[in-house]
């Protein structure tokens, strides 16, 4: 045991795991205010926001079911032998309160938040949340240099805008994150893209700009080894970010979402291709678009759950 107990887990040798109040993994709620706040490395964040909906909400209630459903985390990687909670202080530090009237007012607290993190060198890994909550993340993670991102989704998030010029829904994050300068759009990768389409703005504002997108149909075809090499050499080892919208998966295994499409990856894949980022240099990463009111089961909500440890050991590393 590497890092101070305090940083631990409970485990549910000590406490059962329906029991006890839940937070993220089962770590300890470190908030801003916490004289500890400083020593965390890896801070797993909730922000319980869909404003940016367009169609079907509820990821609002997200963050808040998938700690519920973390309870059953444990404190080893079942493939690489890794113990995180070992190796880097990791701890829940709450949730970013947004302003449920107001898209810019929300915007400018969580991006404050975030940048609050990165002064005090914490990564972030985020529990959405509808997929706009990506660009004010950004917003304070690629505010001094552009980043590059490993995208999973079924959709490009990057229409310029929604009903009439509205420029900030769950459909357009990437494009203004693009714009801002803090994507470099040749270092960014979205596998997994699918579904039917109003037309082709999205897709060519990706080719003037150098963004890679992997359809589904080449992501079946090839296989995830093959894709994902690709992706590694696309990002390379700059920074980078990870952004990963729970509907990339398959609705048979991931219904709790709001807007699926058929087609996608197994439950086995979605974790495949997340250890395929290993040795990648992840500065934060997102799971967002978790949506309660469809997950009667409380399925989605797991498998999300599980995506996230998997993302936070690909952002510690190999165990040595």
């Amino acid at each position: 045991m590497t890092t101070d107990p305090f940083f631990h887990p409970i485990s549910g040798m000590d406490l059962p795991r329906f029991a006890g109040i839940p937070t993220f993994m089962r770590l300890p709620l470190v908030q801003p205010d916490h004289d500890r706040f400083s020593e965390v490395g890896i801070g797993i964040v909730g922000v319980p926001w869909d404003s940016g909906t367009t169609n079907r909400p509820g990821p609002r209630h997200g963050p808040r079911q998938l700690r519920d459903a973390s309870t059953m985390i444990r404190a080893q990687h079942p493939v690489t032998g890794l113990r995180p909670f070992d190796t880097v202080a990791c701890a829940d530090l709450g949730d970013v309160g947004p302003n449920p009237a107001d898209i810019l007012d929300s915007m400018e607290r969580i991006t404050a938040f975030y940048n609050r993190l990165t002064r005090n060198g914490i990564r972030p890994l985020t529990a959405g949340g509808d997929h706009l909550t990506s660009l004010p993340v950004l917003r304070a993670l690629g505010r001094e240099t552009s980043l590059g991102m490993v995208h999973f989704d079924s959709h490009t998030d990057l229409w310029n805008s929604y009903f009439g010029g509205q420029l900030y829904t769950h459909g357009t994050p990437f494009r203004r994150a693009v714009e801002e300068g803090l994507l470099d759009p040749k270092r960014v990768v979205q596998i997994g893209i699918r579904g039917s389409m109003y037309d082709m703005e999205d897709r060519d504002f990706a080719a003037a700009n150098g963004i890679r997108i992997i359809p589904i149909e080449e992501f079946h075809a090839r296989g995830v080894t093959d894709v994902m090499a690709e992706a590694r050499d696309i990002v390379g080892s700059e920074p980078c970010y990870v952004s990963y919208d729970i509907d990339f998966v398959d609705p048979t295994f991931a219904p709790g979402t709001g807007t699926p499409e058929v087609g996608g990856p197994n439950s086995y894949q979605a974790m495949q291709v997340v250890r395929e980022l290993e040795g990648l240099n992840i500065v934060g990463a997102d799971l967002v678009e978790v949506s309660p009111p469809f997950d009667q089961a409380g399925g989605t909500a797991f498998l999300g759950v599980t995506l996230m440890f998997e993302l936070l050991c690909v952002m510690i590393g190999k165990p040595a």
